[in-house]
């Protein structure tokens, strides 16, 4: 590959403010029209090229079996029960009060919170309470605690009152690791928390994150979760409500690239990994072609297809329809978009030129990927 080349391949990411479509309208009218692409289209044209290169002039006519669909959101495996019951566990700190019985209460007073004054549950899930002694708090709900404490104050306590609160929750917790602004640990509560809930809390998702392809740790296993599904597809099962010990990763987002060279105004590299970008976006974001050098009829796009074969479509762009038909050709990681130069040169030649570039560029693709 040339120094050129090496360094149009380098180029910093595609910008994301659009050029306003009358600069594309002006573009097109003063198109140079000094002469047309002899494309190889004949079955002569075509073997000289190789048996592993295909040319496909594309037209109203095919332009549909080279649409790709935009993609789409992947429900998770990861279960998405709504239910939440918050069980007791070592460390948390209870709140127990026994109305009219003040005796029974620890006094929080104004140098103790409730979580100082609170009696603590020790690591064999137990708490120590005047009169009763020794009761299991562990994998218990608060309203099963007051109910085995009245019970059990009834032997000494006509008919008492108890209310049970969680002071504070030490025993069950979440981490949010990965491309988010605040990787943090985050306590579970008597209140539910929601996958979108535990990110948000985490600073919400960086720059650089892929929310389709959130991972989250449960029980031994990996489960994938498209966050962006229920973001933008409201599909609620992919926010899931999170469970003590779920360990949360937001992955960086890979790169996924095509690149824009040869008589563009400013040839860059075009990021596709944050949406589907069409050819005519992709050339008017980045200035439209050059004029007067470029040639609108040549505009080829070189696409690996299979193990070996290079695909090479040529769209002409020198009228509106060829850049309508370009609004529905959507790039792919790895594609090759060259514009020729006015006037062109014999077509089988520009090929043979080019195609080395292209397949270095594949290559580096994929030892990068």
């Amino acid at each position: 590959m040339s120094g050129s080349s090496l360094r149009a391949a380098n180029l910093p990411l595609v910008d994301k403010l659009p050029l306003v479509a009358a600069v594309l309208f002006a573009m097109i009218i003063s198109a140079c029209s000094d002469g047309y692409v002899k494309f190889p289209t004949t079955e002569e044209g075509q073997r000289s090229l190789g048996d592993d290169v295909e040319v496909i002039v594309l037209s109203s006519e095919n332009i549909t079996d080279f649409t790709r669909p935009s993609r789409g959101h992947q429900a998770t495996q990861l279960p998405s029960g709504r239910g939440w019951t918050y069980a007791v566990g070592p460390g948390d700190i209870l709140s127990v009060i026994v109305f009219d019985h003040p005796e029974l209460t620890l006094p929080a007073g104004p140098q103790r919170s409730a979580a100082e004054s609170g009696f603590q549950v020790a690591s064999d899930g137990t708490i120590t309470y005047p009169y009763i002694g020794s009761i299991r708090a562990s994998g218990r709900s608060v309203g099963q605690i007051r109910a085995d404490l009245s019970q059990r104050l009834a032997s000494f306590i006509p008919d008492p009152q108890v209310e049970v609160r969680i002071a504070a929750y030490n025993s069950q917790s979440i981490v949010v690791s990965g491309e988010v602004e605040a990787p943090n640990r985050q306590p579970l509560t008597s209140v539910r928390l929601s996958l979108v809930e535990a990110i948000n809390a985490a600073g919400g998702f960086s720059d650089t994150a892929d929310p389709r392809d959130v991972s989250v740790q449960r029980g031994g296993r990996i489960y994938h979760v498209d966050v962006a599904g229920f973001l933008e597809g409201g599909m609620t099962q992919n926010n899931p409500i999170l469970r003590d010990g779920d360990v949360v990763n937001v992955p960086r987002r890979r790169a996924e690239e095509a690149y824009l060279l040869g008589e563009i105004l400013r040839p860059d590299v075009v990021d596709l990994s944050r949406e589907p970008i069409t050819l005519t976006q992709a050339i008017t974001r980045r200035g439209g072609l050059q004029q007067p050098r470029a040639n609108a009829r040549g505009v080829l796009v070189f696409r690996a297809h299979g193990n070996n074969m290079t695909r090479v479509f040529q769209l002409d762009t020198s009228a509106p329809s060829g850049l309508l038909l370009g609004t529905r050709f959507v790039l792919e990681p790895g594609d090759v978009v060259y514009v020729l130069r006015s006037p062109l040169q014999r077509w089988n030649d520009t090929i043979v030129r080019l195609l080395p570039t292209v397949q270095a560029v594949r290559t580096v693709d994929d030892v990068v990927n």
